[in-house]
């Protein structure tokens, strides 16, 4: 098998293809030939260091593609077709060995490719609005990076629930894209966007901001919530929020901040074949639309995180055998 390793963090030069041998699948696991792989802002945190892994390290939590081999135990015949996205890191291969209750079987709708771009992002997107917003319709949201792979996602499950979508992005072509999924209004992220967001409210401010971009967003996020409003950050796009003090959620209107991550809320081989088969029924169904805008083979993964970290995709991305 060939992978993707990586002996130091830092820039995505350190990434490397390297072949290795796999052994047998252990009890309760299995080998799964990979077909597509999905690329994540969260393998960038693992490669720089943000997220401390231990080194040498593979990369990847997120992957489809077909079962080889079973272990001991395992009830999965050669030939299902799987998928995941809650690790162990190493998606980035050919194959790999994973443990049986740590991937979803897929539907027939479904194809590996949609799968490896969406289970991640799908199942983030998820526990966000479900189960750690639970927003209600009639409320309304504010989405930054909406026209990435979450936020394309968030716009179009927040719209279905029925709430109003206000998108933010760098650009008038991403606020556009975003409008395409749903979004009901675009902000550019710019200086005075806290006051836009206020326009479009009649001074209330947004029940709810995903905020998956970091540093560069956070002040303005706050300032666009009503009062007992709720932050939600989930991703370091532009770099961690850092220090914060907690008065500043009294001073700006006893909000509520929290930082939750997507293992949290898929602990369990039950929560993840019911929260994630629901994301591929959606899929499935065309309530969720999966934008694959980006394909790179796996041996070019080095410069896929070189764009994703320059803003030069949208929508998900994948690598390909």
């Amino acid at each position: 098998m060939k992978r993707i390793c990586f002996e130091s963090t830092g820039g995505p030069d350190v990434l490397q293809l390297v072949e290795a041998d796999l052994q047998p699948p252990g009890p309760g696991e299995i080998t799964v030939r990979h077909t597509a792989i999905g690329l994540n802002f969260i393998d960038t945190y693992h490669r720089s260091g943000l997220y401390p892994v231990s080194l040498p390290s593979g990369l990847g939590l997120e992957a489809a593609g077909v079962v080889e081999a079973v272990g001991v135990g395992v009830s999965l015949t050669p030939g299902t077709r799987v998928g995941y996205c809650w690790g162990p890191i190493g998606a980035y291969a050919t194959h790999r060995n994973i443990a049986a209750d740590r991937v979803v079987v897929l539907p027939d709708g479904v194809s590996d490719e949609v799968a490896a771009a969406v289970l991640l992002k799908g199942c983030t997107t998820e526990f966000l609005v479900e189960r750690c917003a639970r927003i209600e319709a009639g409320q309304t949201a504010l989405v930054h990076a909406a026209a990435g792979g979450v936020g394309l996602l968030l716009v179009q499950w927040l719209k279905a629930r029925g709430v109003t979508v206000i998108a933010a992005a760098g650009s008038d072509a991403k606020l556009a894209r975003a409008r395409s999924f749903g979004a009901d209004h675009g902000l550019l992220q710019a200086d005075g966007m806290a006051g836009s967001v206020r326009d479009l409210t009649d001074g209330r401010g947004v029940d709810v901001v995903f905020d998956g971009v970091g540093k560069a967003t956070f002040e303005a996020s706050l300032d666009s919530l009503r009062k007992r409003g709720l932050y939600i950050s989930f991703g370091n796009a532009s770099g961690p929020v850092g220090e914060v003090d907690f008065g500043i959620l009294a001073k700006k209107g006893s909000l509520f901040a929290t930082r939750p991550t997507l293992f949290d809320y898929y602990q369990s081989p039950e929560e993840i074949e019911r929260h994630a088969g629901r994301v591929l029924d959606m899929v499935a169904s065309g309530a969720l639309s999966v934008s694959i805008d980006q394909r790179y083979a796996l041996a070019d993964a080095a410069q896929a995180h070189r764009d994703l970290e320059d803003r030069r995709t949208t929508g998900s991305t994948v690598l390909t055998i």
